[in-house]
């Protein structure tokens, strides 16, 4: 007897059991299943270095070509791209499909500091680094003034 209601699926014997076999998906059935949903989520980390702020992406799998790398108007960076599906065989069953699919895209608003003339971006290993240089902070120019009297 399961302790787990038969609409969250019955492929869990164990309710206690911590990793289960199956995932129940809410989905299921519908034309945009979460298995075939898109992975617009690209998991990237910003960090700013004194020379740059510096933008990391998470694409495993993907070619440069399957990549773009923009700077639109208004200091808006984009990064987008997209996976495609394994082809499906006719006499293809499949047990569980967790990779994500579909397109991406990320949108980041650079500061004011950015040189946007120079931004590079490569790929290696299915990481996607973005470096945008920074424009050198001019420290104010300070003028001693005599003082008479």
């Amino acid at each position: 007897m399961s302790l787990i209601p038969s609409f969250f699926g019955n492929s869990r014997s164990n309710v206690f059991d911590p990793f289960p076999l199956d995932v129940w998906d809410p989905f299921e059935g519908f034309p945009l299943s979460s298995a075939a949903a898109n992975f617009s989520g690209a998991r990237v980390d910003w960090k700013e270095t004194p020379e740059a702020h510096v933008f990391k992406a998470d694409l495993p799998g993907l070619k440069k070509e399957e990549v773009k790398v923009e700077v639109e108007d208004g200091r808006i960076l984009q990064i987008s791209g997209e996976r495609s599906r394994e082809q499906e065989e006719k006499n293809d069953k499949w047990h569980r499909v967790e990779r994500s699919s579909g397109k991406f895209l990320r949108r980041f608003r650079l500061p004011e500091n950015a040189k946007l003339d120079q931004v590079k971006a490569a790929m290696e290993n299915g990481v996607l680094t973005v470096t945008v240089p920074k424009e050198e902070v001019k420290k104010p120019e300070v003028k001693a003034i005599g003082i008479s009297g």
